[in-house]
């Protein structure tokens, strides 16, 4: 049975889909059967796994909303091992189609267990199951928190990084409390740290200092090659197997796996 590991911030501009599509490649270079799940209306989980949206059969609003199959809508990408659930901007009126569909008195599973019964359909087809949150704590993120084993928080080295990383916290605590007792937080990631400026080693120590154990070893550093690779449709690893960034994706895939004792 596979694990599921939802990628959530509620900030913008935290590396949230940079992470998603870096860690499930290189998860999957590690030779492990790996499907991510684009739960973002921008789809750019989507696009940058080389994937064409509009050219899909079925997408993750077609599995939420109007209940189609999960196993129907996945996609191979060019990454071996990588397999996708699509997105599409559909998805920005899920949340409101979701609620309006739950007033039907024939609703047979409760609004916050969408995404669950989704990745209950695919959960033992593979080795991990990694889904892209969009930028917000609406019902679609707290769907896919509901429906994760763990939740890997991406933090931006930035004056705010912990304002916004305590709102957070609360959601997913309300989560446990709620419709997931069992969520546990896989690790905090401290993204977009350039090694230059004080104010980026000095947020890195204040979150270590708050979060201990809970903060991941690997920082994913500033890379251009990160930056590019989305441009290109090809995670990082694809585009410049020998950048920075290709290391700190492979490190933190290795770290995920160490954590869950598993042998990379």
């Amino acid at each position: 049975m596979g694990k599921v590991i939802t990628i959530a911030n509620q900030k913008g501009g935290v590396g949230k889909t940079t992470t998603a599509v870096n860690l499930a490649a290189s998860l999957a270079l590690l030779e492990h059967k790996i499907l991510l799940i684009d739960a973002d209306p921008q789809a750019n989980a989507t696009s940058g796994v080389g994937v064409d949206a509009d050219e899909t059969a079925s997408n993750i609003y077609e599995c939420l909303v109007n209940r189609s199959s999960a196993k129907a809508a996945v996609v191979a990408t060019e990454t071996p091992n990588l397999f996708l659930i699509p997105s599409t901007i559909d998805l920005v009126g899920a949340e409101l189609e979701l609620v309006e569909y739950a007033q039907d008195d024939n609703q047979p599973i409760p609004l916050k267990y969408e995404m669950k019964r989704v990745v209950d359909e695919l959960r033992d087809d593979y080795d991990y199951i990694i889904i892209d949150c969009l930028p917000s704590l609406g019902l679609v993120t707290v769907n896919s928190l509901s429906a994760a084993d763990s939740v890997i928080v991406p933090v931006q080295c930035e004056f705010y990084a912990l304002e916004g990383l305590a709102k957070l916290m609360n959601t997913i605590r309300a989560v446990k409390a709620e419709t997931n007792p069992n969520l546990q937080i896989e690790g905090i990631l401290m993204t977009m740290f350039d090694a230059r400026l004080r104010l980026a080693k000095e947020v890195v120590h204040e979150v270590r200092e708050h979060f201990g154990t809970q903060v991941f070893n690997t920082i994913i550093h500033r890379n251009a090659r990160i930056s590019e690779a989305p441009g290109m449709g090809k995670p990082v690893a694809l585009y410049d197997a020998e950048s920075k960034g290709t290391l700190n994706f492979l490190n933190l895939a290795q770290e995920v796996l160490k954590n869950n004792a598993v042998t990379a």
